[in-house]
């Protein structure tokens, strides 16, 4: 098992969290912690590296759902990048495609 580590960095467009580790039931309070204290504005567009995530359960898709929550308050955009292949799968399989965009790297979702 791989601990939740939560990098922030900012960006002309706007806040890029990359996301590693596990975003699971005991590590996704940690994501929503980070949330809070971001500085969102009105037309930026936050970016979830998940590149490095290896695991997401049930927990961590409710986390990645606070973050558009979040982004949708602050009337910015939300953008997944560089999502693993069993998160992707699991986000085609509830129709959350369709909810998120969805970016094969940080600089195509920073772009867009």
């Amino acid at each position: 098992m791989s601990a939740l580590k939560i990098t922030v960095r900012d960006t002309a467009a706007g806040p890029v969290l990359e996301i590693k580790g596990e975003l699971d039931y005991a590590s996704a309070d940690e994501l929503r912690d980070v949330l809070s204290t971001l500085a969102l504005h009105a037309g930026q567009r936050l970016v979830m590296d998940l590149g490095g995530m290896e695991f997401c359960d049930s927990s961590g898709i409710t986390a990645l759902l606070a973050a558009r929550n979040r982004a949708e308050a602050a009337q910015a955009d939300i953008a997944l990048a560089s999502v693993p292949t069993n998160t992707l799968r699991i986000l085609r399989l509830v129709g959350l495609d369709q909810v998120f965009a969805l970016h094969p790297d940080v600089d195509s979702a920073l772009r867009a």
